[in-house]
């Protein structure tokens, strides 16, 4: 088809800075090896990344590591006589492997490349990089446009404080003509919208020509992170629907239980009943931690990483969490308080974050219900013409939502290139964010909970869910990278409603 093309796209960096890590976390699969060494990358190799119905095609080059950056630099500005390519193509080859192969992956930027990523480790002052000044003329060298990307940045942070790294790195590195750009993307902590905010950057630097093809490429990446993100947002909402349509009968106390009661006001006897509902609200407690579970299970394969939730209630009760003791800072950021041990690490994050939704009517409470010391005030009576039966509360599952985006932001974080997904702390800026968004969705959430009566249709509640919470994530993410959502070459594709995923 006229018109199409291959578009290259090549990482570069000083050796050990993280390029197949990143390419990793961008093709979302195994590629190359990564270890903490130099020169562990020994050859350039393609990989596709994306591709059009039209015919277009979007190759990511991994390419070995600089070294000695000074001599790289001097010996390929020797190019152009002849000891110069005696020393590049016979010499080096033989007595200094490593050096050669960095040669290589020049030229072949040089012949490949329609622009160049250029890692650099942000983790130390751009002062401290001695190697900075040799490898601005090899990028000069090779001509081609550049992006520059701040890798090695730890967790997330704030905005403001990746703008000021940015800017830093862009003083230190000057006036170049080839540089067009300085942004961050770790290959451990990025999310999905920068990748889209960095498909921007790189159809602004190529020539004319190829700005038409490479924008069909972005539009087919885009599409594919949001039919990923939509998939997500139904993974999440399903659990938390059919918990609001969950419910546990509880025992008539009959006549006998109104004795009994009459007994315990003086003192006398024990109380059956409650042993009931202690035991209904673990059985409540037991099927959402386990649907939660799977939901981050799916979560986490949408993301196309590896690994899975784990549980960790007993493990917390056991390490002293008791009822109506104060909530550790650290254990509330722990990711795994979140996605497993549903109820405990609820109430943890919702004490921690500041949330308006009864956290401490849960923290307690639903602590006990799981330590078998009483029922869970998150769950309440509901009294039916079948009898009674335990239900969660409105605040509860509204807490729910909350819990539910920080767990998305976790596994769209996690990059590839860290390996199998682990439960981590997520940074304390996150869980104010999400408050704020829930919030402004508080009477959204309440006419969803108000469909649970007089018959709960759980697919039906699905389907709300899923589009709330969709809504609130993008607010979320909007606030944590302004404009990224907004880049690319046009409007995404429409795309139908996702699917309910059941529980």
């Amino acid at each position: 088809m006229s018109g199409t093309a291959s578009i290259a796209l090549s990482l570069i960096s000083h050796t050990n800075a993280g390029k197949t890590t990143l390419a990793r976390t961008l093709l979302g699969r195994d590629v190359g090896v990564v270890r903490d060494a130099q020169h562990v990358t020994q050859e350039a190799a393609a990989y596709p990344l994306v591709e059009t119905p039209e015919g277009d095609a979007l190759v990511l080059w991994d390419t070995p590591g600089f070294g000695d950056s000074a001599r790289l630099a001097r010996r390929l500005a020797q190019q152009g006589n002849p000891v110069g390519w005696f020393l590049s193509q016979v010499w080096d080859r033989f007595r200094d492997r490593a050096f050669y192969l960095s040669q290589q992956a020049v030229r072949n930027v040089r012949e490949q490349a329609d622009a160049v990523l250029y890692l650099v480790n942000a983790s130390e002052a751009p002062e401290d990089a001695g190697y900075l000044a040799p490898e601005m003329a090899v990028l000069d060298w090779i001509g081609k446009p550049v992006i520059v990307l701040l890798n090695q940045t730890g967790r997330p942070r704030p905005r403001d404080e990746e703008q000021a790294d940015e800017a830093r790195w862009r003083s230190a590195l000057g006036s170049h003509p080839t540089i067009r750009e300085v942004t961050t993307l770790d290959a451990f902590a990025r999310c999905w919208v920068q990748e889209i905010a960095l498909f921007d950057l790189v159809r602004d630097a190529l020539p004319d020509a190829r700005r038409a093809p490479f924008g069909r490429l972005a539009d087919a990446w885009q599409a594919r992170r949001l039919a990923q993100f939509d998939e997500a947002m139904a993974a999440l909402a399903a659990p938390i629907a059919y918990a609001a349509c969950d419910r546990e009968p509880l025992p008539d106390a009959g006549v006998g239980g109104a004795l009994r009661g009459i007994g315990r006001s003086l003192g006398i006897g024990r109380d059956d009943a409650e042993d009931g509902k202690a035991r209904a609200s673990r059985a409540m407690a037991a099927r959402l931690d386990d649907a939660l579970r799977a939901s981050t299970d799916r979560l986490i394969a949408l993301h196309g990483l590896d690994g899975s939730a784990k549980g960790e209630v007993l493990a917390r009760l056991a390490a002293g969490v008791s009822l109506d003791a104060p909530v550790d800072e650290r254990k509330a950021a722990m990711m795994g308080g979140v996605v497993s041990g549903a109820l405990t690490g609820l109430a943890a994050d919702l004490a921690a974050g500041g949330f308006t939704f009864g956290a401490g009517m849960l923290t307690g409470a639903v602590l006990g219900a799981l330590g078998g010391a009483g029922i869970a005030r998150g769950l309440n009576l509901a009294r039916g013409k079948s009898g009674a039966a335990l239900r969660w509360e409105d605040a509860f599952l509204s807490g729910l939502v909350a819990s539910a985006l920080l767990r998305y932001l976790a596994v769209a974080h996690y990059g590839r290139g860290r390996g199998d997904w682990t439960e981590t702390e997520y940074p304390p800026f996150w869980p104010p964010i999400v408050a704020e968004a829930v919030e402004r969705r508080r009477d959204a959430l309440a006419g969803l909970w108000s469909r649970r009566e007089p018959a709960c249709d759980a697919d039906e509640i699905t389907q709300g869910l899923t589009g709330l919470l969709a809504a609130a994530a993008r607010d979320v993410l909007d606030r944590l990278y302004p404009g990224a959502l907004a880049a690319g070459s046009g409007p995404a594709p429409a795309r139908p409603p996702a699917a309910p995923v059941r529980a």
